[in-house]
């Protein structure tokens, strides 16, 4: 019995040493390979070539900036910035703690109803852009939409490429919407007035919602608010019978806490009731051209009549003031 447990004992003794011992001293083959390498490396970092990236490398994908381009914060200026720029219609809407299934609720009956819109017709073999299946409702942050106002609107790259303290590359001039020159503008720059910045800016306040179009028609303008911000006469909400999903407590609790507050209209800023002149223009851009036409047809025909009757007046003078004067002579060759 002593014995047994003399090597039991002897066992745990070395499977103990075994397990202490440090692993850079068992020799094997791959043990060998990584103390070359590790070796060679060393050497490699005491030599004396220096070899150091460039000041003004940067990648295509990060150029430099004033803000770090890892962070969500630029990534949402620079998408920002596109869809003021790239987008000639956009509805802005305040909305208050809506769930996953309130928003899958409003897009849903958003879709539908845009949907219901017939596509414009095709002009001279040119085929319309298809505007339902790219409007878009999104959540947007309003801090960073409130800088990327401010870049679209108050930054010039141009200027501030010709300028000295502008900083520069082998690529040329650093003037890109994260550069310092663009956050050195929307610092210093005071904004005026009567710019479009100005009239938009009181309407960045708390959680807002954008509903983007990819065009100006105002055919989906008045579907669209049919369903988020309907109004009776105007744009009437889809009755029960057309349309019960529209009806269901989930969508009908949604739509409560949004709130039209006004929209970016080919780079105007319109209020509410502008954002329903919009959507009411009847027949489209084609109706509002019409009535364009009319209008200068008749401002046309108003200055052709003003033309005429004073030439036509000038005329009847001159031909009174002829059979005055053929008088007068035929009246003195009677007295010789």
């Amino acid at each position: 019995m002593s014995r047994e447990l003399v090597r039991s004992a002897g066992r745990c003794m070395r499977q103990v040493r075994k397990e202490s011992r440090p692993t850079g001293l068992v020799l094997t083959s791959r043990t060998r390979k990584f103390s070359s390498t590790y070796r060679i490396q060393q050497a490699a970092a005491t030599t004396s070539v220096d070899i150091r990236v460039p000041i003004d490398h940067a990648p295509p994908t990060k150029p430099p900036s004033a803000r770090p381009v890892e962070t969500r914060k630029s990534q949402l200026i620079r998408t920002y910035t596109s869809l003021i720029r790239s987008t000639p219609l956009i509805l802005f809407f305040q909305h208050s703690n809506l769930t996953a299934v309130e928003w899958a609720a409003v897009r849903r009956e958003l879709k539908k109803a845009i949907s219901t819109v017939p596509p414009p017709p095709t002009v001279h073999g040119v085929e319309p852009i298809d505007v339902a299946s790219k409007i878009q409702l999104q959540v947007l942050r309003t801090n960073m939409l409130n800088v990327a106002f401010k870049i679209v609107e108050l930054y010039n790259p141009d200027a501030a490429a010709s300028l000295a303290k502008t900083a520069r590359t082998t690529r040329g001039p650093l003037v890109h919407d994260l550069s310092e020159a663009a956050y050195e503008s929307i610092r210093n720059t005071p904004v005026p007035e009567d710019s479009a910045y100005a009239q938009i800016e009181p309407l960045m306040v708390g959680p807002i919602a954008a509903l983007t179009l990819p065009a100006v028609s105002p055919a989906h303008v008045a579907a669209a608010l049919s369903v988020l911000a309907p109004v009776p006469g105007k744009f009437p909400a889809p009755t029960r019978k057309k349309n019960p999903g529209y009806h269901d407590p989930t969508c009908q609790n949604a739509l409560a806490k949004l709130v039209l507050i006004g929209g970016r209209i080919e780079g105007k800023v319109f209020d509410q009731s502008g954002v329903n002149w919009v959507g009411g223009i009847e027949g489209g851009l084609d109706g509002l051209r019409a009535q364009l036409v009319s209008i200068l047809q008749g401002a046309g025909l108003g200055i052709t009549n003003a033309l005429e009757g004073n030439s036509r007046n000038l005329w009847l003078a001159l031909e009174g003031r002829k059979g005055q004067l053929e008088e007068q002579q035929g009246s003195k060759k009677v007295d010789e």
